[in-house]
């Protein structure tokens, strides 16, 4: 059973957050979340990252806006696949966050992905990608979904000449 993890630092980053969570629940993707904040939770945070991979968790999909220390933070303390997801912010629409996710040292990555929902969207597919490289059923459900998208894409091509 494949377990993912989706933590952010404050429930304003949910209403972003839950975008990945019904994605996953989409492939029934067991899906736990979390808010756990780097800054003001510093404690619980080293602590559910070093024990993330014991508890049975294969991804972890981390929000964060502003500083957006949370996915870094937590991927210091973890060998899993880290992907952040910058919120969209008030003072840079989410450039801060951005820069402050990939911007990871050699040897500490985080997976990063676009600022907002798209990102949190994209978080999600990108988690089941890592989890069908030993789960072949999601391999074969990815593979379906690709070919609804490409699907819809050619259909929405008839909608030009109506």
């Amino acid at each position: 059973m494949n377990r993912v993890s989706v933590i952010m630092g404050s429930i304003s980053d949910w209403p972003t957050m839950k975008e990945a969570v019904a994605i996953l629940e989409q492939f029934d993707v067991t899906v736990e979340t979390h808010i756990i904040s780097a800054h003001r939770m510093p404690t619980e945070m080293a602590t559910y990252a070093a024990n993330a991979r014991e508890a049975g968790v294969d991804v972890i999909i981390a929000g964060a806006g502003g500083a957006a220390h949370l996915p870094g933070m937590v991927a210091a303390q973890t060998t899993l696949p880290v992907i952040g997801v910058p919120m969209k912010t008030k003072t840079l629409n989410g450039v801060d966050s951005l820069l402050s996710i990939v911007q990871m040292p050699a040897g500490v990555p985080v997976g990063t992905v676009a600022i907002g929902e798209a990102g949190a969207k994209n978080a999600a597919y990108y988690a089941l990608q890592i989890l069908s490289i030993t789960n072949q059923t999601l391999v074969t459900e990815l593979e379906t979904f690709r070919e609804q998208q490409a699907q819809k894409a050619r259909e929405s091509e008839a909608k030009l000449h109506d």
